[in-house]
């Protein structure tokens, strides 16, 4: 009797009844009550497929196979005395020749298989475009936000001014409508983001333009405001929204999307500035040229990739419920939530901590658009600037090793303050070399940029050890609105630097704002200091060092003490 003639059996699989005949529905029946030996060959995920898709001859032979492996597994088994066997019931139960239902009625077994593995097919493609666009999207807005500057200071080679205006737009719009447009991010998103890249493409080319009178800030501190705000959404669209949509409660997933994203701008961080600043040694033209070709060639790649992430994730196409009110009034609504939120965020226990890091916002002592410009200024060439910018994103990257270390030895509360206080010893110096007579602008430059380099290690070894406070000591439902006040504060405080050197706009002035910024560090170490010592009732060990200093002397005898009394941290005072 062929195949063709044998009696069949109609088993139920994803709401479809496929006709298999006896034999090999027993033989699948075999295969799944002993499936250990098959799943150690492999077969028994492609014979779950080669159901669904009712390959049958295949399947038939499969099945056969199994079966002789099944026989010879229960052998085995049966071989093995009573007392040795720790196989459960449900898997050493011979079925009955008629029973083959029971096993497919389960469809969730095949159908949870193949979903998990089409999700993780699907999760490898969606993350590679994710990558490509924000490799894309975060090259162009690290290269265009270091080669603005130099292209300003090729204009403008003698003030501050332009630069520090252009950069106080671009943080007032990030200031001003972020909040307000963040909950439209899933409708504009993609269009500011094109929009932002045309805009990089249109700005070169007014630079460029015969006329480089002051009043051509005007739209370029518009464009610069449009790019700031596009790359605001894009962050919270993509790196705050997308990626736990993507991940889908997966915490493996999610942790893997976000390191890989933060590698990304790490590389990006370190290469695209050197890259722009030696083409702009060689020509500050083609380095405006590159920055615009490179914009115009990935905006089509950019826009493709995440809108093909966009169509393979049909949770990502959900729209928000956004209420009429909201959406009319929300700078009316925006006010009173931030003025409530300021309340609570200045009563709550960690708000030293939190405020002594926006203070240190207020600074022109980074490798940001004001230094960069005054290195310009006094003869530091693009390339070297670049050069030592990688130096510094090194810098604090140590800082994310080191903290961690330091925090587990001493606790972020003392680690915290060590790193504050190495940031304002650093800053100082770089001050000092302000205020020397020195004609040698080449010894200048070195001496304050290598002091400003190692104070990165403080101010980001300092921002990891306050984070750690505020997160473990944040009511969860307290999160958002106090982020968000330290949000508000850390860019108002980095616009009054903006606005020092606006004040203080020649090169030779540039000693006044970096004074400011070394008094704003030491404020915030002295607020912190406060902190400190509320928490654990002293600054230092004051029985240790006069036990130091005192131990050799005659008649001096050092009194023992605890363990448990050399660290005394008080618990945290309540709101006012």
């Amino acid at each position: 009797m062929g195949r063709a003639d044998r009696p069949s059996t109609l088993i139920l699989i994803r709401s479809r009844k496929i006709a298999f005949d006896v034999p090999t529905a027993k033989a699948l029946n075999d295969l799944t009550t002993y499936s250990k030996p098959a799943r150690y060959l492999g077969i028994l995920p492609l014979m779950k497929a080669l159901i669904v898709y009712q390959h049958s001859n295949l399947c038939y032979i499969l099945a056969k196979l199994a079966k002789s492996i099944a026989s010879f597994y229960r052998r085995l088994i049966m071989a093995i005395p009573e007392s040795a066997r720790m196989l459960e019931s449900e898997n050493t139960t011979e079925p009955e020749d008629g029973d083959v239902h029971h096993l497919y009625n389960e469809e969730a077994s095949l159908d949870d298989h193949l979903h998990d593995h089409k999700g993780d097919v699907d999760f490898a493609r969606t993350q590679k475009l994710l990558y490509i666009s924000h490799f894309l999207s975060t090259w162009n807005s690290r290269a265009f936000e270091f080669g603005a500057f130099l292209f300003l200071a090729n204009i403008f080679p003698q003030t501050l001014l332009p630069a520090s205006v252009y950069a106080m737009s671009r943080a007032l719009f990030a200031v001003l409508l972020s909040s307000a447009t963040g909950y439209a991010v899933d409708r504009v998103a993609v269009g500011l983001s094109s929009l932002l890249l045309l805009s990089m493409q249109k700005l070169p080319s007014v630079k460029q333009s015969s006329s480089i009178s002051l009043w051509l800030l005007c739209p370029l501190c518009l464009l610069a405001g449009m790019e700031k705000l596009g790359s605001v959404l894009n962050t919270i669209a993509v790196e705050r929204d997308w990626v736990v949509v993507i991940a889908n409660g997966d915490d493996d997933r999610l942790t893997k999307l976000n390191s890989q994203m933060r590698r990304i701008d790490l590389f990006c961080k370190l290469v695209a500035p050197l890259a722009i600043s030696f083409l702009d040694v060689a020509s500050t033209q083609l380095a405006i040229v590159a920055t615009a070709g490179m914009s115009c060639i990935s905006v089509p790649i950019e826009y493709l990739t995440i809108a093909k992430v966009y169509h393979t994730v049909p949770s990502l196409s959900d729209p928000k419920q956004v209420t009429a009110a909201r959406q009319t009034h929300w700078l009316q609504s925006l006010l009173n939530t931030w003025l409530k939120g300021l309340s609570a965020y200045v009563r709550h226990p960690v708000f030293l901590p939190s405020f002594a890091l926006a203070l240190l916002y207020m600074t022109v002592l980074s490798f940001s658009g004001q230094m960069i410009t005054y290195l310009l200024a006094i003869g530091v060439s693009s390339g070297a600037i670049g050069i030592l910018r990688g130096i510094a994103a090194l810098s604090e990257l140590s800082a994310t090793w080191l903290a961690p270390l330091l925090m587990a030895r001493i606790g972020p509360i003392r680690a915290g303050i060590w790193f504050l206080n190495w940031e304002l010893l650093c800053v100082i110096l770089a001050c000092i070399f302000f205020w020397l007579p020195i004609a040698e602008p080449t010894l200048l430059a070195a001496g304050t940029v290598s002091a400003v380099i190692a104070s990165r290690v403080g101010l980001w070894g300092y921002d990891l050890s306050a984070q750690i406070l505020v997160q473990d000591e944040i009511e969860p439902d307290m999160r958002g609105t106090f982020s968000s006040q330290e949000f508000a504060l850390q860019n108002g405080f980095e616009m009054l630097a903006f606005l020092s050197t606006i004040i203080f706009s020649r090169p030779e002035q540039f000693k006044y704002p970096a004074t400011i910024s070394a008094v704003a560090v030491a404020v915030a170490g002295v607020l912190y200091a406060a902190f400190v010592r509320t928490r654990r009732g002293h600054l230092v060990h004051l029985s240790r060092c006069l036990d130091g200093a005192h131990r050799k002397k005659p008649g001096w005898t050092a009194i023992t003490q605890d363990e448990g009394d050399e660290e005394h941290e008080l618990p945290a005072l309540g709101p006012v």
